[in-house]
């Protein structure tokens, strides 16, 4: 993900006026839609900052969130000072994996919980372990307990895979670790390691001393806000960084990219939005009955104002205070905390069918701005752009294995009639003979083609991931990351400047939801 992502004002002047009516999208760069969005009714667009309008890199970015941890796991908990010898590795862990606290596992499951792959550390769990582990129990477990962390954002890349050293760390050398470390205690610690570098500020400092060393620079952007904007469309930002932070880093993102220090911050980039929202500790912020107070941010200053509902209050002392309303040509309005109630009332919208917000987290952005409020979302998943288009490219490879898949299903149902025939049936010498001949010989060919089949699909799946395979799918089923961003997010695609691809008015329409038997009748 380095280099400059998106293009220019231009790019998206000659797409969305293409002769044809219809541009060409390359597939990396489609919107996906699972539920209908029709722009048309959306009054007001928000987006999330953190992996939404800022992308960061991975091999830069989650290495910093790696080394800081460990250091803290050394200096603060006592961890062994070899750990800090240690690498990470930003490409081997995926999103939408669940990690097993109690048992130092590593999960990826299906869309139904089932558990199709699973790792102890970084050693491959074998078929029948893992089957007696999480598949021979009368209850189902649903994963969703405090035994369990789910990895659902890109951040938590590097605290997945630092647990799973630690896990290795632990069995490979008992000595080194404390007895009362087992690997509920020792995931514990990498979550209040993660912590204490965000409270100390450390992570935030290296990348506003250095942002452009941690940040995509994405082209895409200021055409995609300028088009909303022209449209009509309120534009906002709910983010839970605070002002200092997002502000660094909105600079970096709208272009000052030659940054020295605090003095040559702008607040130019404030005029492509009608409001900001900082430090609003999302998801809490989506319920209305959360009764947070909403302060406005002085953005010279950082200082916060108490308000009315949004609505600035002279202080005590200082009754000449100027309220944004009247001071020209400072349109947008910078806001600390709050509800998603104080929101409503600033963008003055009629109904919450009329936000659409985009945002990276299934749960903290997308899940409760949807399931409580009713919002339209659209979640952005980095990862797409490649798994799109190794799709897009592997057409062939996809029909190989359907084709090997109903040949490998009609060999097994031949085995089976012959099997329950020569159990059951009233043969005689002779036919009994010839359905054992050609029962051997089927049985010969099951083996050569579930043989064949399944490393196909290795092969295939480790087009997308060498460990994990494809992000969306475990086998033939959805992941259970699918799974989500199926239920949660209206629409769905690589980058936030994709939107911008897209005519203002569009009506996005999902294709048609197909039940195995209609699947099987309309693609045969």
């Amino acid at each position: 993900m380095d280099g400059v992502i998106g293009f220019e004002d231009g790019d998206v002047a000659s797409l969305l006026s293409s002769p044809e009516g219809k541009p060409t999208i390359d597939i990396g760069k489609q919107i996906f839609c699972n539920s209908a969005v029709n722009m048309k009714n959306i009054v007001a667009v928000g987006f999330d900052m953190d992996y939404t309008l800022a992308q960061y890199k991975p091999d830069t970015f989650e290495s910093l969130a790696y080394d800081g941890t460990i250091e803290k796991l050394v200096t603060n908990l006592g961890y062994p000072k070899e750990l800090l010898e240690w690498s990470f590795d930003w490409t081997y862990m995926v999103r939408g994996l669940v990690l097993d606290k109690k048992r130092g596992n590593i999960l990826k499951m299906d869309r139904h919980k089932y558990v199709k792959v699973a790792y102890h550390g970084f050693r491959l769990i074998s078929k029948n372990e893992k089957v007696a582990t999480y598949g021979n129990t009368f209850t189902r477990d649903a994963f969703d307990g405090p035994d369990y962390a789910h990895i659902d954002t890109l951040f938590s890349l590097a605290e997945a895979y630092l647990f799973a050293q630690l896990v290795d760390f632990k069995d490979s050398n008992p000595e080194k670790m404390s007895e009362i470390k087992d690997y509920y205690c020792i995931y514990t610690d990498v979550r209040s390691a993660i912590d204490m570098c965000h409270r100390d500020g450390s992570l935030k400092e290296m990348v506003a001393k250095d942002p452009k060393k941690y940040i995509n620079e994405d082209n895409s952007i200021v055409p995609m806000l300028k088009m909303l904007r022209t449209s009509g469309r309120a534009v906002f930002i709910v983010t839970n960084s605070l002002w200092d932070y997002t502000n660094v880093v909105m600079n970096f993102v709208f272009g000052a990219r030659t940054m020295d220090g605090d003095s040559s911050l702008s607040l130019d980039w404030l005029q492509h939005f009608d409001f900001v929202i900082t430090g609003s500790a999302k998801p809490g912020f989506f319920h209305d009955e959360n009764r947070a107070s909403i302060f406005m941010v002085e953005t010279d200053s950082g200082k916060l104002v108490n308000t009315d509902n949004g609505t600035p209050l002279a202080q005590v002392g200082s009754p000449d205070l100027e309220l944004p309303n009247q001071i020209p040509n400072k349109q947008c309005k910078v806001f600390q905390g709050g509800n998603v109630g104080h929101l409503h009332k600033l963008l003055n919208v009629g109904s919450s069918s009329q936000v659409l917000y985009v945002g990276d987290h299934i749960y903290g952005d997308i899940l409760r701005s949807k399931k409580v409020l009713g919002w339209r979302t659209m979640l952005i998943v980095p990862e797409l752009e490649k798994e799109a288009r190794v799709l897009s490219s592997s057409r062939e490879t996809r029909k190989r294995l359907q084709l090997l898949r109903s040949e490998r299903d009609q060999i097994e149902d031949q085995t089976h009639h012959l099997k329950w025939s020569l159990e059951h049936g009233n043969l005689d010498a002779g036919e009994r003979e010839k359905l054992t001949s050609k029962l051997d010989v089927l049985q010969v060919q099951r083996a050569r083609v579930r043989a064949s089949h399944q490393e196909s699909q290795k092969s295939f799946h480790q087009k997308f991931h060498p460990v994990w395979g494809q992000l969306m799918k475990t086998g033939y089923q959805n992941s259970r990351f699918a799974h989500q961003v199926e239920r949660f997010a209206c629409l769905y695609t690589s980058q936030v400047g994709n939107l911008g691809l897209y005519p203002p008015a569009k009506y996005y329409r999902p294709g048609e939801d197909l039940m195995a038997h209609e699947s099987d009748v309309l693609t045969k």
